[in-house]
């Protein structure tokens, strides 16, 4: 491949996953079946606001589920990929994958 069909690909990555609070996001849930607000904040270092602002968009593209609940008298947030997120997740890591080893061939 050569270094301009290399940039070429990465113009086509997918940028509602690839900006890099939502890819830190989608690569957690990645490997967990389900993951509470807090522990995803937790790994991802992001403020509430910002982290419910991703969750937000990533919700409306239909690549994960919130499900809120109560805890007694607190709210707990569980979020969870849909199997359309878990395919573009995984889709958009081995893109990154080839266009790594594409450019490493150089």
């Amino acid at each position: 491949m050569s270094d301009r069909e290399i940039f070429e690909e990465i113009a086509t990555l997918e940028r509602l996953i690839h900006e890099p609070a939502r890819l830190a996001i989608m690569t957690a849930l990645s490997s967990v079946e389900e993951a509470d607000f807090l522990l995803l904040q937790r790994l991802t270092g992001l403020t509430k606001g910002n982290l419910s602002s991703h969750l937000t968009k990533l919700e409306n593209a239909e690549l994960l589920e919130i499900e809120k609940s109560f805890r007694g008298k607190r709210t707990h947030t569980n979020l969870k990929l849909t199997r359309k997120g878990r395919k573009r997740i995984e889709t958009h890591w081995k893109k990154l994958d080839s266009l790594r080893k594409s450019a490493g061939n150089k």
